[in-house]
Order: C-alpha cells, then sequence, then structure tokens
C-alpha cells in the first residue's frame, strides 16, 4: 500500500488554502435535500463538506470539488447529462469551472466518466488517471477486463488522458491528493485520499484525512466470474488487496463515488443524522464490501458445482 507519509507536508498548506477560500463562496450553502436512492441526474444543491472540500455532484452521484487559489481539482463527471448540474453547482458556489486545473475519476464507467469530456472542453483542466483507466477513458469503454463490459453502455471519449501510478500524488498549488490502485468494481479503480483543513475561527481550525473511496461492489455480467482463475488470474487476490488497502487508510471522512454506498446524505450538509467525521469508517466499509465479495465467490462457487453435476 502506498505511504502516506508524502502527505504531511500538505497539512499546512491545506490549512492555508481553506483560510484562503473560506469566505470567498457568494452563495448560500443549500441543506442537502437528496434522499437516498435517488436518480443518477436528480439536481442537488451544492454543500460544503470540510475546509475547502465541496459536493458538487447529483443527488445519486457524487463530484467532489477540491479548491484553492491556484485551482482547483474535480474528482468524477457523473453521467453526460449530469456535467452541466456539476457546472452550474461550481458557479452557485462563486467558483469559475475555468479554474477547475485537474479532473480525477473514480473508475471507468459512464455514471462516473460520462460527464468528463463537457467538463474538460469547458475547463480544461487536465485529465490524470491510472492507466487501466487511462486506456478505457480515451476508447469511451472498458474491455473485458471490466467485470460489466457487457452490460454497461459505453461514454463519451476523453483524450487526452495523462498517465499517473498507484501511489502518486498528484499536486496543484497547496493540493496534494494521492492515487490508489483498487481494482476489481474495474481494472482502473481509483480512491483518492487527502488531507483538508478547516479556518475554524477563534476555535482555530481541524484537519482531516478526507478518503473518496472507490466502488468496492462485486458487480458482473453475465459472463464474468471473479473466480475464473484461467480468464481472470490474480483478479480475487487484487480484489481483497483493494479491500485491505481502504481498510488501512487513515481516514476521517469517507466519500464514495455513489452516495448511498456510505449514507453521505445522512452525514453531510445541516439536516444531517449521522456525523460526517468517524475514524472508523473506512475500516466498517471494507468489511460490509468484503462480505459482499465473499458472497459472490459462494455463489460463483455453487454455480459450478451445479452445473458439475
Amino acid at each position: 500500500m502506498p505511504s502516506l507519509t508524502r502527505l504531511a507536508p500538505a497539512i499546512l498548506s491545506c490549512a492555508l488554502a481553506a483560510h484562503a477560500y473560506a469566505g470567498t463562496p457568494t452563495a448560500k450553502t443549500a441543506p442537502a435535500a437528496c434522499k437516498e436512492g435517488a436518480d443518477w441526474n436528480t439536481p442537488a444543491p451544492p454543500v460544503h463538506i470540510h475546509g475547502n472540500v465541496w459536493y458538487v455532484g447529483t443527488c445519486g452521484l457524487s463530484s467532489i470539488l477540491v479548491t484553492s487559489p491556484q485551482g482547483h481539482i474535480l474528482i468524477d463527471g457523473a453521467t453526460e447529462k449530469a456535467a452541466p448540474l456539476i457546472e452550474a453547482n461550481i458557479r452557485a458556489l462563486g467558483f469559475r469551472v475555468e479554474d477547475v486545473r485537474i479532473l480525477l475519476n473514480s473508475h471507468e464507467h459512464l455514471d462516473h466518466a460520462g460527464g468528463l469530456k463537457q467538463l474538460q472542453r469547458d475547463s480544461g483542466a487536465d485529465v490524470l488517471a491510472l492507466p487501466a483507466a487511462a486506456d478505457a477513458l480515451e476508447r469511451g469503454k472498458g474491455d473485458r477486463g471490466d467485470p460489466q463490459f457487457l452490460s454497461i453502455d459505453p461514454f463519451p471519449a476523453v483524450t487526452p488522458v495523462r498517465r499517473i501510478k498507484d501511489g502518486e500524488v498528484v499536486t496543484l498549488g497547496p493540493l496534494a491528493l494521492t492515487a490508489h490502485a483498487t481494482p476489481g468494481h474495474t481494472p482502473g479503480a481509483t480512491t483518492w485520499t487527502w488531507d483538508s483543513c478547516s479556518d475554524g475561527g477563534p476555535n482555530g481550525g481541524q484537519c482531516r484525512h478526507v478518503v473518496y473511496a472507490d466502488s468496492l461492489s462485486a458487480y458482473t455480467d453475465d459472463a464474468y466470474r471473479y473466480s475464473d482463475e484461467a480468464a481472470h488470474p490474480g483478479m480475487v487476490a487484487r480484489f481483497r488487496q483493494a479491500i485491505a488497502t481502504v481498510a488501512a487508510l487513515p481516514c476521517d471522512i469517507l466519500l464514495t463515488p455513489h452516495p448511498d454506498a456510505s449514507a453521505m446524505w445522512r452525514r453531510l450538509g445541516p439536516n444531517a443524522t449521522e456525523p460526517l467525521v468517524d475514524d472508523t469508517a473506512c475500516r466498517r466499509h471494507a468489511e460490509a464490501v468484503s462480505v459482499r465479495l465473499d458472497k459472490r465467490l459462494a455463489t460463483e462457487q455453487a454455480e459450478k458445482e451445479k452445473a458439475a453435476r
């Protein structure tokens, strides 16, 4: 697992960035009006998460804006239809879409990459991704290494995409986000981590470890089997390592590409019913998806034994 010690110097920088931007947004942030199970393209109000981190996605799909005086980083573009909603949320907060300098992605499916082309065009930002994800982004769809290849539609191809490495720290001014390869849901699945510090007013700021944990759900089309070592050698081992990586991350605030996966709408905004900060969240999330992977593998084994009778 990549070391996070390289992020330590960024804590002070993030604090400065958060301070600089604490009063910048001119629009009032509306309460989180979304409900669990919302449609992917249902408009959501922009929501302040912590420090210089903002939710600008839809009710059903996350898009995370991390801001700084030197420009912003946006993670995930949701669907093609959602791109204008994301841009409207960025502007509603008082930020400029043209100041988004870097676009990142969780994984290469239409519900998280579909809006990237428009966001790239309108912002002029660089798109960065791990190699497997970058290949799919430039094609507009994955390949047979994607467990859902036969059942998922393509999305607008994104070019160019700059390849980065597992453990690479993406920097922009004071911002420093680390890429963690967490394959399983897709070959290029990527979890992003960074530190964000709030201004804190008279009580001082608080720095938090933020984790944008990519999907770890074992969904497949009708043909793919995780346990088929001949067709997908080492896939189960890589998937388990991905889960272990997320479980071990320093984690105060857990965010996910699908808000429902981490109960984000119960934790965001002034009407939240559950705490946003929970340093056990990543571990508990990993435990839950590990159980679901085990169930999936058990189902595959039962299917195999039935076919052999």
